[in-house]
């Protein structure tokens, strides 16, 4: 597999506008690329397969009664090599194997926890294993954290 190299491409799966838009801004102010957003799984069914994805950053409860767990497991099958985090309140509805994705930055979060997440990420993504020591903001899934 061809690892991407930043800035990233990502998806924004979080149903609450004004979070979303934060997290978006804060993404391409470091530079990243949201290449799309969705509030539900439903809006994540609708995307092109064709759509480039390096990372998807993934709620839990989402619109209309959808799960990040099952959007998760859709990422899995559509684009099987993009990195996936949850962000979530509540990082207990994770199962134990985090749904085969790779980490959660919990909320609430501040603008420096996410970029301190976001480097982490960008080191594991784009050159693994990160250098640097993970960052309180992130944690890792143990699966993807034995891989390292």
């Amino acid at each position: 597999m061809e690892r991407p190299s930043p800035p990233l491409d990502i998806l924004v799966v979080e149903d609450e506008a004004l979070l979303a838009m934060d997290i978006e801004a804060m993404l391409e102010d470091a530079g990243h690329r949201v290449v799309a957003e969705a509030a539900s799984l439903y809006d994540v069914e609708q995307l092109g397969r064709d759509l480039k994805l390096d990372l998807a950053l993934v709620d839990i409860q989402l619109a209309e009664g959808t799960s990040g767990l099952d959007v998760c497991r859709l990422i899995r099958e559509r684009w099987s090599d993009a990195f996936i985090v949850f962000v979530t309140a509540n990082p207990k509805k994770i199962p134990d194997d985090f749904c085969e994705a790779h980490g959660v930055i919990p909320k609430p979060f501040s603008r420096s926890g996410l970029m301190a997440a976001m480097n982490y990420i960008v080191e594991g993504v784009c050159d693994p294993p990160p250098t640097s020591p993970q960052p309180a903001s992130f944690i890792a899934a143990p699966a993807f954290a034995a891989s390292w």
